[in-house]
């Protein structure tokens, strides 16, 4: 898959960074890079319009300096600009995602080696790094995991490592689904974590304990009747992918399909919600 490359300049740069970061995610934007001018971010080249753009750069006018210059990067450049890029991250202590230019952390209670694709789930963005946070007081011992939208496959590879017997890795991109099986087989999860191809439509019939979705607030509310047929009582749903000005409608839809509202973890402005089936 081709990427385009957008680096934006933006004066001043706080807090208009973070601002204008979880503008282009709704956009499609994947992955983002902050530096002294502004962010580099990067998107799928298919999902990729100057349009939406323009409009972010209009409805900022008043606020902030803000242009940008974009350029394609092909899939076979990724792995140059990624190293160049990419730093390890410890979680709460608890996870160390790194790379295999890096070392591990003997510190961290886990250490997961994800090569540094441009697969969303590095653990550098928000929404990762709180599902993260959640499965470390998740108990996931002898537990069926879903994790939906997986991405590089870092939070079915940590729910394996956590003592789940068993883990599927869903996710719509071929890129992402590609990068899961490599991952999964770097850290060595292979008995326990299947990566597969697809979208909702093929939980038609499993069960699992926990199901873990970490995508974007509309295909969440569009899938969660699907994971609320796959969840038997007590199961348990983490939710993540929006903004904390969303959760009163995932809130809401989940509730009306019969869970209970557990907590949430919020960090810059982005949410992970933890709910439990009722019945």
């Amino acid at each position: 898959m081709e990427y385009t490359e957008v680096k934006f300049k933006i004066n001043p740069t706080e807090p208009f960074s973070e601002i204008i970061s979880c503008e282009l995610a709704e956009i499609g934007f994947e992955s983002f890079e902050e530096n002294e001018e502004g962010i580099t971010a990067f998107i799928p080249s298919v999902s990729f319009g100057k349009d939406k753009i323009d409009d972010i750069c209009v409805q900022y006018a008043e606020s902030c300096e803000l242009s940008y210059e974009c350029k394609a990067i092909a899939e076979e450049n990724w792995n140059k600009v990624w190293e160049e890029s990419y730093h390890p991250i410890l979680i709460d202590d608890f996870c160390f995602v790194y790379a295999p230019f890096h070392e591990p952390n003997p510190q961290a209670e886990y250490n997961i080696l994800i090569e540094p694709k441009m697969s969303f789930g590095t653990a550098h963005h928000a929404t990762t790094a709180n599902m993260i946070s959640f499965l470390k007081t998740e108990h996931l011992e002898n537990k069926t995991v879903l994790d939906m939208g997986s991405g590089t496959g870092v939070l079915a590879i940590l729910a394996a490592l956590r003592g789940a017997t068993k883990v599927d890795a869903i996710d719509i991109d071929e890129w992402a689904y590609e990068n899961a099986k490599e991952n999964i087989e770097r850290n060595h999860q292979e008995a326990k974590v299947h990566a597969e191809l697809g979208e909702a439509s093929l939980l038609q019939g499993r069960t699992y304990d926990v199901v873990i979705a970490n995508i974007n607030r509309n295909i969440l509310l569009n899938d969660m009747p699907v994971y609320a047929q796959c969840l038997p009582p007590k199961g348990v749903l983490l939710l993540s992918g929006f903004y904390e000005s969303d959760i009163p409608v995932i809130r809401q839809k989940a509730e009306a399909l019969g869970f209970s509202y557990n907590t949430h973890r919020e960090k810059d402005s982005w949410v992970a919600i933890r709910f439990t089936k009722i019945n």
